[in-house]
């Protein structure tokens, strides 16, 4: 079980794309920085919807989206601790 860190927005880099390529049902994403913008397009809300999808509350507050992205798990810093020791390992893309 992986947790994919994704800092990046999709328009940046390749990073989400290639995750997606490599990702196994189990794993987790956790979007931070300007990786959080993706879920504002339909296409990204698609293409991650099979998959346990976490952003890092203080970046969606930064960018004025709570309340946009109120249907995904928005999580503080020491979950993001807590999660990346739950999983076996933790990817930053």
């Amino acid at each position: 079980m992986i947790l994919h860190h994704i800092q990046s927005s999709p328009m940046q880099s390749s990073a989400l794309k290639t995750c997606l390529r490599y990702i196994a049902p189990s794993d987790s994403i956790l979007l931070s920085g300007n990786a959080v913008n993706c879920l504002l397009t339909l296409e990204w809300q698609n293409l991650l919807a099979p998959y346990n999808v976490m952003v890092l509350s203080d970046d969606v507050i930064a960018r004025g989206l709570k309340s946009r992205l109120n249907v995904y798990k928005q999580i503080e810093f020491n979950e993001f601790v807590n999660a990346s020791l739950t999983h076996n390992k933790v990817i930053s893309w």
